[in-house]
């Protein structure tokens, strides 16, 4: 299986991360990594990674300004794509189309050829043109994840929330990691 993975500008670039990191213990997936301008500042920012390290988790990285790349054809075979985080900015381009980037550019072939796409939208509060985004996006088959805390797994650290969620994403490509505490009701 052939995942891209986009990490974009917004804050929470710790799930694109850990994701890459859960991605590169799973020998049947092959992953394709794709890094906007802000989230490599960011990742300077908020985590304690360097480009280069978050780069080897990948098995191939893109530069994002290669629009030319297999992954901007609807004939390089993927399983799908998530953007984790997902910026308003990304959002915005895939949701009008404006590929001027391997990243919008290939969310737009997945989209077209009917593939999986997983967004996950780090910002909040929404204004109503961001929600606009959000239902054209969901209309247009894209599926909406933003990072919502489970609490019934009852998480002790920061890395429990995240792995909660990183797992419900790679659910969503029937890829079962071991990281989600499923619900077993309330008799469990």
């Amino acid at each position: 299986m052939q995942l891209i993975i986009g990490l974009s500008g917004a804050s929470g670039l710790i799930y694109g991360i850990r994701l890459l990191e859960v991605l590169k213990r799973q020998p049947e997936v092959e992953t394709h990594l794709i890094m906007s301008g802000s989230a490599k500042l960011n990742i300077g920012i908020e985590t304690e990674w360097s480009i280069a390290d978050v780069k080897a988790l990948a098995d191939h990285v893109h530069s994002n300004n290669d629009i030319a790349a297999n992954l901007a054809s609807g004939s390089f075979k993927t399983a799908g794509m998530i953007i984790a985080p997902c910026s308003i900015k990304t959002l915005s381009g895939i949701a009008n189309s404006y590929a001027d980037n391997l990243m919008v550019r290939a969310a737009d072939v997945v989209l077209k050829e009917r593939r999986r796409l997983v967004l996950v939208p780090r910002e909040t509060p929404l204004h109503v043109g961001h929600c606009r985004l959000l239902l054209e996006l969901s209309q247009m088959g894209a599926i909406l994840a933003p990072p919502m805390p489970a609490f019934y797994a009852l998480p002790k650290t920061i890395d429990d929330l995240v792995d909660h969620h990183v797992g419900r994403l790679l659910d969503l490509f029937d890829l079962d990691t071991g990281l989600v505490k499923r619900w077993q009701g309330t008799s469990a």
